[in-house]
């Protein structure tokens, strides 16, 4: 049995070029399917608080379904399933493109939508319902309000769980290796097939992983920082 020898990834130039391409294919997995889940979750959010009792128990529906599938399920219904009922001609458009990595972003982004709506409807509960009055009252539309008076306050509140989410929406990127996407885990899994340097090339992913969770929390706290006086005060 082989020693430990850690030296064997990190001075294999290919090996590196592998984890660095699973890094940039994850943070684009992670960046692309944050950015549909946030845009989708404040159209869910305009929804839940519209006066539309019909709106309102669509969007519980729709939380409901992506909060109790696991993910992991998810992603594969859309790829082994939906993507194989497109018509043909948006299946090749599909491939050429990294369908993998296109699924992965629709398939976490909509069901991290799920969960981002539910923290800022948390935190837009915690402002007074005062404020959507006195704001009615000033001339402003629904809409308005929303976008600058309510909203604001509510993002600023929910800021500690959207944090939390985003850190397991990244980690959840992981779960793109089972429909092929070429992210970190794919690499490591890659790698551990040509080199057999199996604890080696876990602990190295391990590690990155943990690098880049904690990343984002600091960036999370330093923006919890800059939009909450009381913390920036104590600084």
């Amino acid at each position: 049995m082989s020693g430990f020898d850690l030296s064997a990834i990190l001075s294999n130039q290919e090996y590196i070029a592998m984890l660095v391409h699973g890094i940039e294919m994850t943070f684009i997995i992670f960046v692309g399917s944050w950015s549909l889940a946030m845009s989708l979750a404040l159209i869910l959010l305009c929804i839940r608080f519209s006066p539309s009792r019909f709106g309102d128990r669509l969007v519980a529906a729709y939380v409901s379904y992506h909060r109790n599938v696991p993910t992991l399920v998810q992603l594969m219904l859309w790829y082994f399933g939906i993507f194989t009922l497109l018509p043909s001609g948006l299946t090749g458009w599909l491939t050429d493109h990294n369908a993998e990595a296109i699924f992965a972003v629709v398939g976490l982004g909509l069901c991290q939508a799920a969960y981002f709506s539910e923290d800022l409807r948390s935190g837009l509960r915690s402002v007074s319902p005062g404020q959507m009055e006195a704001a009615k009252a000033l001339g402003h539309s629904y809409l308005s309000a929303m976008r600058f008076i309510i909203m604001p306050q509510g993002v600023r509140n929910a800021l500690p769980p959207l944090i939390n989410h985003s850190v397991s929406l990244f980690k959840n990127s992981s779960l793109a290796l089972v429909i092929g996407a070429s992210e970190l885990t794919h690499a490591v899994k890659e790698i551990e097939n040509l080199s057999f340097q199996t604890f080696e090339i876990y602990l190295v992913g391990t590690v990155l992983y943990l690098f880049f969770s904690l990343l984002i929390m600091g960036a999370g706290a330093y923006l919890s920082m800059r939009l909450d006086p009381a913390l920036r005060a104590r600084a």
